[in-house]
């Protein structure tokens, strides 16, 4: 392996080992206040000389019920973090320019969010002179350099039907943009008409906008629209981000981005990438992908011969495996780079999980990648002819954002992890939970490390790079998540994995809450989340249970296929046996007093448990689908149900609801089974499973006459994102398990 010459294992550091010397009994269970008060890491940066790390972080506040975002900067080697001089509260994106001299971030401090520019200093990390560059009426977002620092691209949702934004004719494209969004914010009629699909897409109206490619000169100002007209959004929605979607050259000459033309967009998942010749006016865009299925996230190498990004095969899939292609611009060929590698001391096999994320080494011929397996999120290095894969040290937590760089000639990778495991003679207890923290990860030289040697814990050197929340965290009881696998019915071997509570006594007998993820392609994994977050679940007095089913990520491919058209018959089933699992492994879990919760898919999962076992005292069903036929007419991407359920709903009328997917896996025709007290939560502006699916399911227990309540948020959407809203959520949510699992008085 390239790196693996230079690096043989994964160096982190834990800041929080002094705090774990502590016995857990000085220690507290986490709030919910704690959980808000914590600081939370975004987009990183990383200065051309591997010297600095440009970060953004966010705080909450709760009272003002408000989460703010802050720029900072600091030093990799180490040093006190400072703000970025020139930016305000707000302000984001941040980018260095590839000299190192400047950087541009986003600011709306003025006429709406903008790109604006900054001197920069590589010798002291200050920033000066910050200026305007665009003056564009619809606001600009997503903003990355050109490699030689001559322009900028970057997205703003237009009118298409309105002339171009460029400088040839600024103030008329300017204009009629900014006289149509007036005239609808003045217009005291509101209704809008439709004449497609995906007229909302899951929490806004996608109305007449389209989100556009924009290069503009750093020099002057001047721009053009690069896809002017296009009635798509440029890039594609995508609940991962990614921003512009797009990259460029290395001599800045040509624009990969990726675009969607398929004229029903609610029905497809084929995002293409495209180059543009940026040196041409009126050059046109030439497709380079050719799967079927979608394509995302396009990179050149350093030396501008290729071009990689990750593919998926099948059309209608937005779950098939992410793989990574790599484009050779000359011979116009792509290759599967995973295709046919195998680890090292495993049995041949392709290499069947997703690509999360990638990045170039700088000699063009390796590729560095993170892909989940098995609850972690490890990082993989692969070399341009597919035969030498390799897995950079062992599984250690959740990687994302990571950055290849350089210090002083030396490779380094840089990445955020969220969670840390670590062995027991390191630390007290297995493994370390904290919230967002970036690390450096160092691998040896061939001489010190043989690349095929199994790393021991002691050959770790580990560096961190940020401390956000150390002094918090080292007051909290935060346990371990502890894995453990099982054998489904039909011989798979599947993963769990358990939470114990703080002050954790195994004399005891503690309740249950029984966690279902969404998806249903996702995962439970070692990793920190501000809204489903197994320790704040735990803290009050309980085990938290999760069990990765069928469907689940992290597990090859056919693993997540096996939820497509079954998604009440083998997920069910391993959800089941799993928590069987845990009752007979675990003596301290009172299988009397348990709970089962989810949201997305483990809402519809929970409304299907509602109606197939009596084996709970309670349940929590949020965002769930309860009606499949109802659900498939008032979701808006239209691909997901089709794909899920093997068609349509009139694709079956007149069979047996037997051989109907929209009504055998539908909860709903189960309620005359219905007698667990159950939580219903749901929001208005939740367009991805409709708020209709919560209130049918509420009219229908109450009818019934069950036990029920039902938490409604007219200003959420999929997801509870308001603080305050949040805390009411875990109010609510805790106070109904506890009623019904708590010993009486």
């Amino acid at each position: 392996m390239y790196l693996a010459r230079f690096f043989s294992s994964i160096a982190l550091v834990l800041s929080l080992l002094p705090a774990l010397a502590q016995p857990s009994q000085n220690k507290r269970p986490m709030t919910f206040e704690d959980m808000m008060a914590m600081k939370r890491l975004g987009d990183t940066a990383v200065s051309p000389d591997g010297q600095w790390l440009a970060y953004s972080v966010t705080t909450v506040d709760l009272a003002k019920n408000t989460k703010t975002p802050e720029l900072w900067l600091q030093k990799i080697s180490g040093g006190t973090p400072f703000k970025v001089a020139v930016a305000q509260p707000g302000d984001g994106g941040l980018q260095f320019s590839a000299d190192g001299h400047s950087v541009l971030f986003l600011s709306g401090r003025e006429n709406g969010q903008q790109v604006w520019l900054a001197d920069f200093d590589p010798a002291t990390g200050v920033t000066s002179h910050p200026r305007q560059l665009t003056h564009i009426a619809t606001e600009a977002d997503n903003a990355i350099w050109s490699p030689d620092g001559r322009s900028i691209v970057f997205t703003s949702a237009v009118y298409p039907d309105c002339a171009p934004i460029s400088t040839a004719d600024f103030n008329t494209g300017n204009a009629c943009n900014a006289a149509r969004d007036k005239a609808a914010a003045d217009n005291p009629v509101k209704a809008q008409i439709w004449t497609h699909l995906l007229y909302r897409h899951w929490d806004h109206f996608t109305g007449n906008k389209r989100s556009h490619l924009f290069l503009v000169s750093v020099a002057d100002g001047t721009m053009r629209d690069l896809t002017p007209g296009n009635p798509h959004d440029v890039p594609p929605f995508s609940l991962e981000g990614g921003g512009c979607g797009c990259a460029f050259a290395p001599d800045s000459e040509e624009l990969a981005y990726t675009d969607n033309p398929d004229p029903v967009p609610a029905l497809s998942t084929s995002p293409r990438i495209y180059t543009l010749d940026l040196t041409n006016p009126a050059a046109r865009p030439v497709q380079i992908s050719t799967s079927a299925g979608g394509n995302f996230n396009p990179a050149y190498s350093p030396d501008g011969k290729y071009i990689a990004w990750r593919s998926q095969a099948r059309a209608g899939y937005e779950s098939d495996r992410f793989r990574l292609v790599v484009y050779d611009r000359v011979a116009k060929t792509i290759k599967d780079l995973l295709k046919g590698a195998t680890l090292p001391n495993r049995a041949p096999a392709n290499f069947d999980n997703w690509v999360d994320e990638f990045s170039w080494v700088d000699d063009s011929q390796h590729i560095i990648f993170v892909s989940g397996e098995k609850g972690e999120e490890p990082i993989y290095e692969i070399n341009l002819t597919g035969d030498d894969l390799s897995r950079m040290g062992k599984a250690v937590g959740g990687w994302s954002n990571v950055h290849l760089i350089l210090k002083n000639g030396t490779p380094f990778v840089l990445g955020t992890l969220v969670r840390v495991d670590r062995p027991a003679e390191e630390v007290l207890g297995d493994s370390l939970q904290m919230g967002d923290d970036v690390h450096v990860v160092h691998v040896y030289s061939e001489a010190q490390h043989r690349p095929s040697e199994d790393i021991t814990p002691k050959t770790y050197d580990p560096q961190l790079i940020t401390h956000l929340n150390d002094a918090l965290l080292a007051e909290l009881d935060l346990t371990p998540m502890e894995p453990f696998w099982f054998t489904a019915q039909d011989g798979t071997k599947v993963e769990g994995f358990l939470v114990k509570p703080p002050h954790f006594d195994p004399a005891k007998k503690y309740p249950v809450k029984f966690l279902i993820h969404g998806g249903p392609q996702g995962a439970w994994d070692q990793s920190w989340s501000y809204r489903w977050n197994p320790e704040l679940f735990a803290a009050n007095g309980y085990v938290v249970v999760m069990v990765n089913p069928r469907g689940s990520t992290g597990y090859g491919q056919a693993f997540v296929d096996g939820v497509n058209g079954d998604w009440g018959g083998k997920p069910f089933s391993d959800l089941m046996l799993g928590l069987d699992y845990a009752e007979s492994h675990y003596p301290f879990i009172d299988k009397s007093r348990e709970c089962a919760l989810g949201a997305s898919y483990g809402g519809y999962m929970a409304n299907w448990i509602l109606g197939h076992t009596d084996r709970f005292k309670c349940i929590v069903s949020h965002d769930g689908m309860f009606n499949a036929e109802s659900a498939f007419g008032s979701t808006e991407e239209l691909w997901f149900n089709t794909w899920e359920f093997k068609g349509v709903p009139w694709d079956y009328y007149g069979t047996p609801d037997s051989e109907n997917p929209f009504r055998k896996w539908s909860p709903s025709l189960s309620a005359k089974n219905f007698k667990t007290p159950t939580l219903v939560i749901h929001s208005q502006h939740d367009y991805r499973l409709d708020l209709s699916e919560g209130l049918q399911l509420f009219t229908t227990l109450q009818l019934l006459h069950v036990p029920s309540k039902m938490l409604y948020f007219p200003d959420e959407s999929h997801w509870v994102l308001k603080p305050q809203n949040s805390q009411l959520w875990w109010k609510t949510v805790n106070e109904w398990v506890d009623e019904w699992t708590k010993p009486a008085k």
